[in-house]
């Protein structure tokens, strides 16, 4: 009785882990199950809290103007089945601002001052995985909107980006991102590993990916961030208004 105690307050504890022989993964890395309230997309099942949500994005903001930067797409999936869909990213100009099509780990919290948004960012995670594996189909446009310091990317094609972060964090970190600004994954000392691959070139469908997990250290890691953003430059207003990244069939692997 106390082994099943211990086993069900664990799994209350982590409960957007799901373990298969030891090889955690994160809740809907498949990117298979959506749900609409208020007009606005969520990549988690109907009423989910906001602070339970594994994976947001900036529809919750967005979609107050009418507008869903993260769709589920149902036809275009790199997997076909019963049950399957695809998250699709479109970066836009909403409203007086570029935003940039993406997804994130935490949930999102709020507009701040007309010029930034607040975020909880990581979910729970234990594992020490070594690669995350998945597939992209990206169709970059050329940058319309650029600010500093990257005015100097108009003109250009858009980049997009798979980035992942397993930290030793206590508690999501709270981010704003034009007061408290970002994880710099080069200097942050709660970065315990990273995968990140930056797509470059537009593709004519789905491609597989691998990219490797580097640690620095050999703790294990208590949280996971995710960052996937169809504009790479996105938290700096910089990106090009109709590129699209469609994302699908993520997992880690071992």
């Amino acid at each position: 009785m106390r082994k099943l105690l211990s086993a069900l307050v664990t799994i209350m504890a982590f409960p957007f882990c799901l373990a298969a022989q030891g090889e955690p993964q994160l809740y809907n890395m498949g990117f298979d199950i959506w749900s609409k309230s208020g007009g606005i997309w969520y990549l988690c099942p109907k009423n989910t809290p906001a602070s339970e949500r594994v994976w947001d994005s900036a529809n919750p903001g967005t979609g107050k103007l009418g507008v869903n930067l993260a769709t589920p797409e149902y036809e275009h999936v790199a997997v076909p089945g019963g049950g399957k869909a695809a998250a699709r990213l479109e970066s836009r100009t909403v409203a007086w601002a570029f935003v940039a099509g993406n997804l994130y780990n935490g949930h999102y919290v709020k507009v701040v001052d007309l010029a930034g948004a607040e975020a909880e960012l990581g979910t729970p995670f234990t594992g020490r995985p070594k690669t995350l594996k998945g597939y992209y189909h990206y169709i970059p446009q050329k940058i319309n909107h650029a600010k500093a310091p990257r005015e100097n990317l108009k003109g250009k094609t858009d980049e997009a980006i798979i980035d992942v972060l397993l930290m030793d964090w206590s508690k999501p970190y709270r981010q704003i991102t034009h007061k408290t600004g970002f994880i710099d994954p080069d200097t942050d000392p709660h970065v315990i590993a990273r995968a990140h691959l930056i797509i470059k070139k537009g593709t004519s469908g789905y491609v597989p990916f691998e990219i490797p997990f580097v640690y620095r250290s050999d703790s294990a890691p208590s949280y996971a961030s995710f960052t996937i953003s169809a504009s790479r430059f996105g938290d700096t207003q910089t990106g090009a208004s109709g590129t699209v990244l469609y994302v699908d069939e993520f997992s880690f692997t071992y």
